[in-house]
């Protein structure tokens, strides 16, 4: 395995922590404030590490780092030392190897979100525990007909998920498309969110905070707030963005330009979408076509509603609920100079494959549901401060038990339903969905997603094509602190 280099110096950001931040040498732009001092530095992309000769072998540490964040030194933990870790770009056929080692307090593993890999010994296993100190080498074969895309990795042990990720443990996956569109460039934008005490270390998480669901009070950008990137006018960029937030929805606008949706999730559309609003739930990515007009433009993520446990909790508590109430400047986008030439058509993508076509094998109908009590199913008490449940098909997570069982070569109907008044984000690894029913509409078009809103009190059908690989894996809420609380299942293949 090759070794990574390291960058030492993180693009400047800033983290919000109020009057001890001022005092630290900076002001700071967080999700309810301005920004002076300490944001609007060139935005910058993560190291680039690409495929040679259909192989990429890399080393990947995940490990506490000091990195520069505005005026000043701050904790986190990072892949490779770099926030966000390395952009990972591969081609359909590809093997992918990893040599991973946990620089951690505590056990880690690796999830290739999105990536449609074997989920069995080293590929993408989520039963994998690589203890402090320890290694694992990993290996994922891409099918030769992968669909092109952004993807990405991050840790996947249960109980740790959002701690590590909210620590900062995230990277960029880009599947290159074998007739990509001509673009001036490409932006990687990885959005994440972060809460740093007065010291500059990560701040602690409350118990109600982990049951709502925590959202860092610093919004970045590629690690960085509110950065800054320049164009010439009639260019088109393709921005890839990843939410890498642990709970919290992006609805975001870029004002003055002219925005297509390109691709969401899995795969590219067959034409792109003229949209002036797209909404992610965490781990959603999107693709997005802009054609740049002279002129400042600000990329903003306003408010989304999300659902509440006021009800069940016995009210709020100031500063324990979601922190969207405001809108959040990301990133200002300056088109200026001299007009660029014609940028040339887009090449159509693809048909997507559409499952209504194809026979059912099997119907299930799978319940996402919050609950009181002090006790789970079994009787077994839940962790400290723990006032709730968090369950599918009324169960918490129990790696030694199967929940789900398919066939494969088969296509599969789930009715995923929410009996509870929050949101809940589902992914299914390995295999992607496809969206045909939502809201109580019938989808019209093909619609693939890995990531699938369930609305409060709310149900989405999705039809599932078991291919390629058998093994053993999971379904979860994205909101990675109900999983980590037990709002995740199992699934085996075979």
């Amino acid at each position: 395995m090759s070794p990574l280099t390291r960058r030492q110096l993180l693009a400047l950001g800033a983290v919000g922590v109020g009057a001890a931040a001022a005092g630290a040498g900076g002001l700071w732009w967080t999700s309810g404030g301005g920004v002076t001092r300490g944001g609007g530095r060139g935005l910058v992309q993560p190291e680039v590490l690409a495929s040679r000769d259909g192989v990429l072998d890399l080393a990947l540490e995940a490990a506490p780092a000091r990195v520069r964040i505005g005026a000043r030194e701050a904790s986190v933990q990072a892949f490779n030392g770099s926030l966000p870790g390395p952009t990972l770009r591969v081609r359909g056929g590809d093997t992918v190897r990893v040599a991973m080692t946990n620089g951690l307090e505590t056990p880690t593993n690796l999830h290739v979100h999105g990536l449609h890999v074997s989920p069995e010994n080293n590929g993408d296993n989520p039963f994998v525990s690589i203890d402090p100190g320890e290694s694992f080498d990993y290996e994922y074969v891409l099918p030769q007909d992968h669909p092109p895309g952004t993807y990405w990795y991050h840790p996947h042990k249960h109980g740790h998920v959002a701690d590590q990720i909210a620590a900062g443990l995230y990277g960029t996956i880009v599947v290159e498309d074998p007739d990509p569109v001509p673009v001036a460039r490409e932006r990687v934008l990885v959005v994440s969110d972060i809460t740093l005490d007065g010291s500059g270390n990560l701040a602690e998480v409350s118990p109600r905070q982990r049951m709502i669901g925590r959202e860092g009070e610093t919004v970045l950008v590629n690690g960085q707030v509110r950065p800054e990137a320049d164009a010439a006018p009639g260019e088109r960029e393709l921005w890839r963005v990843v939410n890498a937030c642990p709970s919290r929805y992006l609805s975001l606008t870029l004002d003055g330009q002219d925005l297509r949706l390109l691709a969401r999730d899995v795969g590219r559309l067959p034409e792109p979408v003229d949209v002036t609003e797209v909404t992610l739930a965490p781990g959603n990515r999107v693709e997005l076509l802009v054609d740049t007009r002279e002129g400042t433009s600000t990329l903003r993520a306003t408010p989304v509603e999300r659902g509440s446990m006021d009800t069940m909790m016995g009210g709020a508590t100031p500063g324990d609920g979601p922190g969207n109430d405001e809108p959040i400047d990301l990133l200002i986008l300056e088109v200026a100079g001299d007009p660029a030439g014609e940028a040339g058509p887009v090449p159509a993508g693809p048909a997507l494959r559409d499952l209504r076509d194809e026979p059912v094998a099997a119907r299930r109908t799978i319940d996402f549901a919050m609950g009181m009590g002090m006790g789970d199913r079994m009787g077994r008490m839940r962790g400290p401060g723990q006032m709730m449940s968090f369950t599918i098909d009324g169960r918490e997570f129990d790696a030694e038990r199967t929940d789900q069982r398919g066939r494969v070569g088969t296509v599969e109907e789930w009715i995923l339903t929410n009996s509870s008044p929050m949101d809940h984000p589902m992914h299914l690894h390995v295999w992607p969905m496809q969206v045909v029913i939502d809201g109580g509409s019938d989808v019209s078009v093909p619609r693939w997603q890995d990531v699938v809103n369930i609305p409060a009190f709310g149900e989405v059908t999705v039809r599932v094509a078991f291919e390629d690989f058998d093994g053993r894996t999971v379904y979860h809420c994205h909101i990675l602190d109900h999983e980590d609380l037990g709002m995740m299942g199992t699934i085996e293949v075979r």
